[in-house]
């Protein structure tokens, strides 16, 4: 009975039954879908390869003539000798003579004779150029049959993996509510007073927590992002205001690790037309990672200002700086840069590259301007609203 393939449906990769890609686990042989996608995703990134063709070059193609008559039986192997021998001689104008001309001075072969090998050599090299020809054009309509295949299946791939990454995060949420209500109702004593050392403890649970529900917020916004489905509820807005409230919730962790804050705001900063909540997060998150990579004592300071038709906003530190090679690796999903210092820091790897994608889905871009010790400037501009 022939399977009735539902609209949205994918593949699993490893037994290729049809399932739901919101599905965890699949049906059929109870594989992870996100696992088993990661998997089967670095097996066809494997095999996209290069072909290991070699061309086929003239010179392979066309016989030597020497050796062409002597298969006619034209000339005998001592003849060949003989004006390879003459024909490394310099000839009156110093040049080497070619073969042919010196097999006719020697009265090897006749003229007419020289012309139709040429002849047929050329007649050769031409049927076996067609060849090849046809032999490649075939090739590449079967590699590009492959890619297209590959591609398609490596996009099925990605919506199984962001597919995991929502639906898990969405289901961590209800624990961490809970978590979240009760560590609240015990900080406000509903429960019963606490003594000092219950406090403390608390305080640590509560930033613990809030760090969790940070992380899973990011996971959120990138599955969103990673299935185009990042919409942006675009307003008026005063940057200005957006940088004031980033720096306040910034501010605990800022004096935790004894990093001072600042910023530099000309009056009257002109309004642009952006999603004032991801904005907002943008800034937080840049000021936040500028603290976390900035040692105790160093700076973070925000800036804004204006370029023609433009607001330009600058997150720069005094932190341990970025390797210039690097850069681009930062805004990779899930990456880290190498370094004890980089993983002490903690993270999923997440946080910067929503902040490009936010970005670009404004249409603006984002660039790093940085040196290992040197700190890091991270710019991007919005298009000013017209008045």
């Amino acid at each position: 009975m022939e399977e009735k393939v539902i609209a949205g449906q994918v593949t699993c990769p490893q037994c290729g039954q049809m399932v739901n890609p919101h599905e965890r686990l699949c049906p059929h042989c109870g594989v992870p879908l996100a696992q088993a996608a990661a998997i089967a995703e670095r097996m066809i990134q494997s095999n996209l390869t290069p072909d290991n063709v070699v061309p086929i070059a003239p010179e392979i193609l066309v016989p030597r003539l020497g050796e062409y008559l002597i298969e006619r039986g034209t000339i005998s192997d001592a003849d060949l000798q003989r004006a390879l021998a003459v024909s490394r001689l310099p000839g009156a104008n110093g040049q080497r003579r070619l073969l042919g001309q010196v097999l006719l001075d020697l009265e090897l072969v006749d003229r007419e004779t020289l012309d139709q090998v040429v002849t047929e050599q050329i007649l050769e090299l031409q049927s076996a150029l067609q060849q090849s020809n046809r032999h490649l054009e075939q090739r590449v309509r079967q590699r590009t049959s492959e890619l297209q295949n590959a591609l398609s299946k490596l996009s099925e791939l990605n919506q199984l993996k962001s597919n995991f990454i929502a639906n898990v995060s969405h289901e961590l949420r209800t624990p961490l509510t809970h978590i979240k209500g009760y560590l609240d109702l015990m900080a406000d004593h509903i429960l019963g007073e606490l003594t000092e050392d219950q406090s403390e403890a608390l305080k640590v649970m509560r930033r613990a927590e809030g760090r969790l529900e940070e992380l899973i917020d990011e996971l959120i916004h990138f599955s969103l992002a990673s299935s185009d489905e990042l919409f942006l509820q675009r307003g008026a807005c005063d940057v200005a205001v957006l940088v004031s409230e980033a720096l306040t919730k910034c501010a605990p962790k800022a004096r935790e690790r004894s990093i001072s804050l600042a910023s530099s705001l000309e009056a009257g900063s002109p309004l642009v037309m952006v999603d004032a909540e991801k904005i907002g997060w943008v800034l937080q998150e840049l000021v936040e990672n500028a603290i976390k990579f900035t040692p105790p004592g160093g700076r973070v300071e925000v800036r804004l200002g204006r370029e023609d038709d433009r607001l330009v906003i600058a997150v720069q530190d005094t932190g341990i700086g970025i390797a210039p090679e690097q850069i681009d690796e930062i805004f990779e999903p899930f990456h880290q840069l190498d370094g004890s210092i980089t993983r002490r820091a903690g993270g999923v790897g997440l946080g910067l590259t929503l902040v490009r994608k936010i970005i670009e889905s404004h249409g603006a871009t984002i660039e790093v301007q940085s040196q290992v010790g040197e700190g890091a400037r991270f710019v991007f501009w919005l298009p000013i609203l017209e008045s």
